[in-house]
């Protein structure tokens, strides 16, 4: 991951519910990442889109609660942001952001997450 921040690799959560976004910022910043959270893809977009915006070596995208169009499908390709997407185990991906870097599928813990986080850090 080479986008770094001041307090390592820069990592963006989206997921609409506070407390599990909150949980995993929490353990991405104990493992030594520089973790922001947003409740919806819009507003991860909304500062990608910002001249000086910091991108982040990694966008973390819960699918649960998350609605895409053509122009957030095409605003997440253009930014070149590799994705991690956590989705149900019913459904599948269904590629409504592209390929993503790695699909994981609930149930799943918070410290799975971040487990993914590390292996892709440490594959960079």
């Amino acid at each position: 991951m080479a986008m770094e921040g001041p307090g390592g690799p820069r990592v963006w959560i989206v997921n609409a519910d506070h407390w599990p976004r909150a949980y995993l910022r929490a353990e991405l910043i104990e493992r030594g990442y520089d973790a922001t959270g947003f409740e919806t893809v819009q507003d991860a977009i909304g500062r990608l889109r910002r001249a000086r915006a910091l991108r982040p070596a990694l966008l973390i995208v819960d699918l649960h609660d998350q609605t895409f169009d053509d122009d957030s499908r095409a605003a997440l390709l253009r930014a070149g942001v590799p994705i991690l997407v956590v989705a149900d185990a019913t459904h599948a991906d269904d590629g409504r952001l592209g390929p993503p870097v790695e699909t994981l599928r609930r149930p799943l813990t918070i410290g799975a997450i971040a487990d993914a986080v590390d292996r892709r850090r440490s594959r960079a």
